[in-house]
């Protein structure tokens, strides 16, 4: 497997032995600073000091979107670097542009960025892979996207052909690491190869535990990439993380997951996606609702999708009044204590739709990674029933898993 460097935070080293300096003269200011400093997540981003001299005088390509930022100012990373005399020639985007303002599954092209001036570059439009004429100039990838830890989350598919381009072009990818805040857990069915797709590209459950930089040494050390071509990888890990600690994201990873609780939510609710049920598209509280016009008289909650542009432009159930359950207020710490997936809303939901034969559409065997899921759900099996056939796939992944872990 190809030898990965990694870096420890320097930052950190030198703010601590300033404050030793200062010991004598402020002993409980001294203790405060201990105490902050060796307990907040710092995203790879925010520390300048380890990657600046690595990135001058070279050519930059940089994957990145609205999550890529630095500090409390939330300035975004390549306006940061540029400042600062790196060299950046182009820049790339995922799913939803690298402003972040493109609706979901929306089809992105190649522009120039407004505020830099720079080529950016859609892996969600004409193509997902950077190709040879997009790389061309460029002799080191930045990769720096908040990710949220779910197989069918579209950020980690970008990461692979991005791998993929990386090594068949001789380009290092240095990754800036961020926290996964669905970390907490691995659970959920592994994907099956042959249903494989761009919500489902690797043989990993549906949440996978890692963070982009231990997901992208599991692509190079499984061999998952075309030809198993290895990428030269460059990591700058998050400082003070473990996968138990909870992180609210400073900045909305896509427009529909636009809260704490929805990204949270998110694992356990996106196999909605799947069926004729709506998941609050085109509301203030998407993935956070639940409901449907045919259930009417079984739930209280109501709400009226409808349109609103570069969040939901055509959201499903448009215009009708939805009857459902609302999950705003849901405490979200009993899924942190269970660490699992909750199955229970989408067995609910299909035992009390009236039409069974319309509840699932094509697309849950893509987000479940294969058709099983829906054919139990269809036969009844209970919650406990359906986890059970996880296994021993679940298992095999988590010590696969535990191979590539940075945060142990």
């Amino acid at each position: 497997m190809m030898k990965i460097k990694l870096l420890i935070p320097a930052a950190f080293i030198c703010c601590l032995f300033f404050t030793c300096d200062n010991l004598a003269q402020t002993p409980r200011q001294h203790k405060t600073a201990i105490k902050v400093l060796t307990t907040t997540i710092m995203p790879a981003a925010d520390q300048v000091s380890l990657y600046l001299d690595y990135l001058k005088g070279k050519n930059i390509g940089m994957l990145v979107n609205q999550t890529s930022i630095i500090g409390p100012k939330k300035v975004p990373l390549v306006d940061s670097l540029l400042k600062l005399g790196v060299t950046v020639k182009k820049i790339f985007g995922p799913e939803h542009g690298i402003r972040g303002n493109a609706s979901d599954g929306a089809t992105v092209g190649d522009s120039k960025d407004p505020v830099t001036g720079l080529p950016a570059i859609s892996l969600y439009g004409k193509h997902f892979k950077p190709t040879v004429e997009d790389l061309k100039g460029i002799n080191l990838m930045i990769f720096d996207v908040q990710d949220v830890g779910t197989r069918f989350y579209t950020y980690i598919s970008t990461l692979h052909y991005v791998m993929e381009a990386c090594a068949e072009n001789n380009i290092e990818l240095v990754i800036m690491d961020r926290p996964n805040p669905n970390g907490y857990f691995v659970d959920g069915p592994t994907l099956d190869t042959a249903y494989r797709s761009f919500v489902g590209m690797h043989p990993i459950p549906v949440v996978h535990g890692m963070t982009i930089a231990e997901y992208a040494q599991m692509i190079n050390g499984e061999g998952w990439l075309k030809n198993k071509v290895q990428c030269k990888l460059k990591i700058f890990k998050v400082a003070n993380y473990t996968h138990d600690k909870p992180y609210v994201l400073p900045v909305n990873p896509s427009p529909n997951l636009s809260s704490a609780q929805s990204i949270l939510l998110y694992p356990h609710i996106c196999f909605f996606e799947g069926t004729n049920i709506s998941l609050g598209r085109g509301t203030p509280d998407p993935f956070q609702i639940l409901g449907s016009p045919l259930l009417k008289g079984k739930y209280p909650y109501t709400f009226t999708p409808v349109s609103i542009p570069g969040v939901s432009d055509n959201p499903p159930l448009k215009g009708q009044l939805c009857y459902g359950i609302s999950l705003k207020d849901y405490n979200t710490d009993t899924l942190r204590q269970q660490k699992k997936l909750n199955l229970a809303w989408l067995i609910e939901f299909y035992k009390a739709y009236p039409d069974k034969e319309k509840f699932f559409i094509p697309y849950l065997t893509r987000l479940a990674g294969s058709p099983i899921l829906q054919q139990q759900i269809i036969a009844g099996k209970t919650e406990d029933e359906i986890r059970a056939s996880w296994e021993p796939a679940l298992s095999k992944f988590k010590a696969t898993r535990s191979k590539y872990l940075l945060y142990k």
